[in-house]
């Protein structure tokens, strides 16, 4: 992989995270009834500061929870039976009625939704979900899209968009790569 550009340092992922938090709360007429579930693993993240921005904004703590969604990939046959661990999905609270809102870092086909999506509805019946990304590339394979996007970056199917957390890779940015030839 080629480094091409920093998309977002650390202070434009989390103004970005602050805009999305609010315009959760626009849209939501407030926090009653929302929980949170990052995708694992950047997700995961993302979602904490995004309730923690709300804790802030609108003083309520927003449950997180994180999702596995291993087990509802579309493409576990080409991935083999090692692929296949189990579900490590840490959701202790119901999902039941609430508006969910998963949380993603990038984007992309949106397959990862698809299957995300799969992993809610087995946790049990959602009012309703929503979707929140950092970042939105394109490329959509089947007709899902965000609902709060931190930035809309057009990219090429030879790019790579690599978000990185403090959390997991002790920095905090969005890069963009172009794959080898």
């Amino acid at each position: 992989m080629e480094f091409k550009a920093q998309l977002m340092n650390g202070e434009d992922m989390e103004r970005a995270l602050r805009r999305m938090a609010h315009q959760i709360s626009e849209r939501n007429h407030g926090c009653e009834g929302l929980v949170f579930l990052g995708i694992r693993r950047r997700g995961v993240p993302l979602a904490r500061r995004l309730a923690e921005n709300l804790r802030v904004i609108e003083n309520v703590e927003i449950p997180v929870g994180e999702l596995d969604i291993t087990l509802y990939r579309d493409d576990l046959s080409e991935k083999g039976p090692s692929a296949v661990v189990g579900d490590a999905s840490k959701v202790d609270f119901p999902v039941q009625g609430k508006k969910v809102v998963l949380v993603d870092d990038v984007i992309f086909t949106g397959r990862t939704v698809r299957a995300a999506m799969d992993a809610v509805s087995g946790l049990g019946r959602a009012a309703e979900i929503q979707l929140a990304v950092l970042v939105d590339r394109g490329h959509r394979e089947l007709p899902i899209r965000a609902d709060y996007v931190g930035k809309n970056v057009p990219t090429s199917k030879n790019e790579i968009v690599s978000v990185q957390v403090d959390e997991y890779d002790g920095n905090t940015c969005v890069n963009l790569f172009s794959k080898d030839s």
